[in-house]
């Protein structure tokens, strides 16, 4: 059994907003496993399925972003999951918009959703996927920037982005993390010309 747990927070308010990109990953990859995720337990939406044979949780906590780690640990001891069979998902201001970057470890990076999870595991030694949203080029501050929606143009790049995570998450799950870091982390590609 393997979770997929996406960052994000509750309310038609924040769906398109930069900090729910776990949320939306999460989405796609239901409807693209027809996996029904309206199970409400853990201080979660979640749900199980198969992708590709694999046995999967699939959650979005229900408590906002800052305060996800408990539900995470309710469902990794419920489970009795291994932390390497674990991937969230979150969004990241030091990430460039629509550049994916797949890690076994780290520390939170200053993402407070990061931050709830490692408290609450005592650890940093989880797999995550991190879905950069860049950082305002104004002087907005940080916090206002993540609760804004994706710009029209923006939110163009994240539709393609998040069938690419997607896509991600799949090779994690089906080849493991280091055939998915090799494939998904590289750098964007440059247009020619």
């Amino acid at each position: 059994m393997r979770l997929v747990f996406g960052l994000g927070n509750p309310g038609k308010e924040y769906y398109r907003t930069r900090h729910n990109v776990g949320f939306l990953v999460i989405d796609y990859l239901s409807e693209r496993f027809k996996v029904n995720i309206e199970n409400y337990r853990f201080h979660c939406l979640m749900g199980e399925g198969k992708i590709k044979g694999e046995k999967i949780i699939i959650a979005k906590p229900l408590t906002f972003v800052n305060e996800s780690g408990p539900s995470l640990k309710e469902i990794k001891a419920h489970y009795q999951l291994n932390l390497k069979d674990i991937i969230v998902i979150s969004d990241d201001a030091d990430l460039p918009l629509g550049r994916i970057r797949i890690a076994k470890r780290g520390r939170s990076g200053g993402h407070k959703g990061l931050k709830s999870i490692i408290q609450s595991l005592e650890t940093e030694n989880f797999p995550r996927l991190r879905v950069g949203i860049g950082r305002p080029l104004e002087k907005m501050s940080l916090k206002d920037y993540v609760l804004e929606e994706f710009t029209p143009l923006e939110w163009e790049t994240m539709k393609l982005i998040i069938q690419k995570a997607t896509l991600a998450i799949e090779t994690v799950l089906t080849q493991g993390l280091d055939e998915a870091m090799q494939e998904y982390n590289r750098p964007l590609q440059k247009a020619n010309g």
